[in-house]
């Protein structure tokens, strides 16, 4: 893990600080972490992404900082398809918004998430200021996806799930496209275990709402 000095003053203390920390990561490439020893907020995260041009980041409950590389194409066709089978049937519905993988939540525990795909209560939502909902929001979604990709390792996205619902999540599914395994989590429950689905109903909250998996195991 890389540890970058910054600290956090005036604006143009801001932007001199951000070069020091950019030059201290040249180089690096994705996934990698690091921890500043001053805590990011969310406005110098959104700084830091654009001067780095970085669409995928995440902030652990420790500050800690994760930077993600771009998914792969098959990645993102899955995800394209989860997205819009997810938005479909919210326009529908009418109870809620659907939110893609490049959106950032910041969660009650102080960390910053950004699921594969989301879904938020319109009412939730609605009471936002426009600067929160132009920020990472201050919320949970009520129902998330997350989907495996080739490098991402199995027991760390169980525990992720686990946060997600310890955070306010009420229904979260991470996927896994090369086992065709659907792991369900609600609070209060053991994970449901579905293997080679071909598709998945929502309950609760999202209840409704059927996510074929043919195009997700391709």
């Amino acid at each position: 893990m890389t540890r970058v000095g910054v600290h956090f003053e005036s604006v143009k203390g801001q932007f001199s600080r951000l070069s020091r920390m950019n030059s201290a990561l040249a180089g690096k490439r994705p996934p990698f972490r690091f921890r500043p020893e001053t805590p990011m907020s969310d406005e110098d995260l959104i700084r830091f992404c654009a001067a780095n041009d970085i669409a995928r980041v995440e902030r652990d409950v420790d500050g800690e900082i994760l930077v993600m590389s771009p998914a792969g194409t098959r990645t993102g066709r899955r995800n394209a398809a989860i997205i819009s089978a997810l938005d479909t049937w919210a326009q529908g519905d009418g109870r809620g918004y659907v939110f893609d993988s490049s959106t950032g939540f910041t969660l009650p525990d102080g960390s910053m998430r950004s699921p594969d795909a989301a879904w938020v209560e319109a009412g939730r939502w609605d009471v936002l200021t426009k600067t929160e909902q132009n920020r990472f929001s201050p919320l949970c979604p009520d129902f998330l996806i997350e989907l495996r990709s080739p490098t991402d390792g199995l027991s760390a996205l169980e525990a992720k799930m686990e946060r997600w619902i310890a955070n306010g999540a009420k229904v979260a599914w991470l996927i896994d496209p090369e086992s065709r395994v659907v792991l369900m989590y609600r609070p209060g429950c053991q994970p449901e275990v579905q293997h080679n689905p071909s598709s998945t109903q929502g309950t609760g909250i999202i209840a409704g709402f059927e996510l074929s998996m043919a195009r997700i195991w391709q």
